[in-house]
């Protein structure tokens, strides 16, 4: 007698289920890197507008420090409209050279036009950023410390971003 072959193997493979399982687990995975790519790119994309908000920011923390430094500002002025102050209540344009006196925000910055910035490869006209610079008493410091908050906004794309920084300015230079 011939050998025959045996059909019950111990061979063992992958049924359909497996497959399947392991087809949606593997296209999660792809989706997700997909997604956190698009997410990096978005971001990369908008790197050159973060620069320019964070120092939009620090520069008009600068111009209230060198006002009152200077004398420019007595301590009463350095306060916003509302309170008897220089700086205009609410989010502003962002202006050449901060207007004739050099101090941003105030109301003789719309006469020296909007900011430009020249990046490699591109101009930015900074016509939908807005800066916006909060300044209220610091509690139990008897008026002699204020909390200054600046606030710069852009739209990038459909998301608008926003840049907040925070410092403290004492009555005494």
């Amino acid at each position: 007698m011939g050998e025959g072959v045996n059909v019950l193997s111990n061979e063992k493979g992958f049924s359909l289920a497996e497959t399947v399982i392991a087809i949606g687990v593997l296209t999660t995975g792809v989706i997700g890197a997909a997604s956190v790519l698009v997410a990096g790119m978005t971001n990369l994309s908008s790197s050159p507008q973060d620069v320019i908000v964070a120092q939009k920011a620090t520069q008009a923390i600068e111009s209230v420090f060198a006002a009152r430094d200077s004398g420019h500002l007595d301590w009463s002025q350095i306060n916003n409209v509302a309170n008897g102050g220089v700086f205009l209540n609410g989010p502003q344009g962002i202006y050449k050279m901060c207007g004739a006196d050099g101090i941003c925000n105030t109301s003789d910055d719309a006469a020296a036009g909007v900011e430009t910035i020249d990046i490699p490869g591109q101009t930015i006209a900074l016509t939908s950023y807005t800066r916006e610079i909060q300044i209220v008493d610091a509690p139990g410091e008897n008026g002699d410390l204020r909390k200054i908050t600046v606030i710069v906004s852009y739209q990038n794309g459909q998301t608008k971003r926003t840049y907040t920084l925070v410092t403290y300015i004492s009555a005494f230079a």
